[in-house]
């Protein structure tokens, strides 16, 4: 009507409606299928550990970005980071180590994929079959890397105890080179190269046995002589009171050996282990009778010029020589008496003493005894002062 608003309802007919929801249809279909072309199913491996994912990415960066995978110029990725992915693909990376491996001293890096160090030397082409680690072959090797000495064996000549041994070992030291051979060394023993040394091939190493050890010794003290006067007894006569006796000292030495000869001796404590006893001896200082003259004797046939020697009675003649004259035969005091026996001059001639020397003193022992003897048969022992000691 004129001037009322008209109200319209918009009546969709059935045949327009089918093709709306037709339209609609199909819209859906076509999203899902364009979604389902860009999900792929990629399997990942990092170091040997598996997974499945689903990745939208077009790369394999774009897929290992995506799981929160870091690469870098030591890794390794297969397919590379910017190949293309495809359904069903696989993607493996292996994280590189950095190995530092120190053989026999001399040291170089290394960057391996290997997840233990026996792979890696394999895959270094580092031989050592024979070789000694630091770590074991089997031990994992992490992405922090690890650092590894390699010793080869080596040929050295130890001297030990007086021989040449030609032994191998893997030790990297003297030391432990001496251990390994089953060499023991003490803390007295000297070894040379010092066991610090560094093992190289055809090394010499000697080893040398020393020993501190202390040991004793006993050394004779002399017995001092004591001398006295005594008036009892004839000038030129002498007597012993105490025969006294010798003592003895006990020296301690340090001595040191080496390889068991004698480097040094020091003396450490001297002792007296017994004291010495002094030996006491009269001296006579009485005057003697001045000797009565006496003819000189008519010759005799049993004087013959130093034969007819008689060493009867030696024995006695001995002790009375020494109270007479402590034992010497040739002495000469100058108071009239000579010899071991003490014979005055006209004594000595009167029983043949002439038969051998002008005086008593320049005859020999056998033939003061001799002289004696004679005069002995005539007159006993009491021409003779010492009497007491025969």
């Amino acid at each position: 009507m004129p001037g009322e608003i008209d109200h319209w309802s918009i009546v969709i007919t059935r045949p327009v409606r089918r093709i709306a929801q037709a339209a609609v249809v199909t819209s859906l279909v076509a999203g899902a299928v364009g979604v389902s072309h860009l999900d792929k199913s990629v399997t990942v491996s990092v170091d040997g550990k598996t997974s499945s994912v689903h990745a939208f990415g077009g790369t394999v960066g774009d897929v290992l970005k995506k799981q929160g995978i870091t690469v870098n110029q030591h890794d390794v990725v297969v397919p590379a980071p910017d190949a293309k992915v495809s359904d069903g693909q696989k993607i493996v990376v292996r994280y590189g180590r950095k190995l530092t491996v120190t053989v026999d001293g001399a040291t170089r890096d290394y960057w391996t994929t290997a997840t233990t160090v026996d792979g890696a030397l394999q895959e270094l082409g580092i031989r050592a079959d024979s070789a000694k680690l630091s770590t074991s072959r089997s031990m994992t090797l992490g992405r922090q890397g690890l650092a590894l000495s390699v010793t080869t064996p080596k040929d050295v000549v130890v001297r030990v105890d007086g021989k040449n041994l030609t032994e191998t070992t893997t030790g990297t030291t003297v030391g432990a080179a001496l251990k390994e051979l089953g060499v023991s060394v003490d803390g007295n023993d000297r070894v040379a190269p010092g066991p610090a040394r560094p093992v190289t091939k055809g090394l010499k190493i000697a080893v040398l046995r020393v020993s501190a050890k202390q040991a004793k010794s006993t050394e004779a003290i002399a017995a001092p002589v004591t001398r006295t006067n005594d008036s009892a007894l004839y000038k030129g006569q002498s007597k012993v009171v105490t025969a006294g006796s010798d003592g003895a000292k006990v020296t301690t030495w340090a001595i040191t050996t080496v390889d068991g000869k004698v480097e040094s001796k020091k003396k450490l404590s001297t002792v007296v282990s017994k004291r010495p006893v002094a030996r006491v001896v009269a001296i006579g200082t009485k005057a003697r009778p001045a000797p009565k003259p006496q003819a000189a004797p008519a010759p005799s046939a049993g004087r013959t010029s130093g034969a007819g020697i008689n060493l009867s009675n030696a024995a006695m003649w001995d002790r009375i020589a020494q109270c007479e004259s402590t034992g010497n035969w040739s002495i000469n005091t100058g108071n009239g008496y000579y010899g071991g026996l003490q014979f005055d001059i006209p004594s000595w001639n009167a029983n043949g003493g002439s038969d051998f020397a002008s005086r008593p003193d320049l005859a020999s022992r056998a033939e003061q005894i001799t002289v004696a003897n004679r005069y002995y048969a005539k007159a006993g022992l009491g021409p003779w002062q010492c009497a007491h000691a025969a």
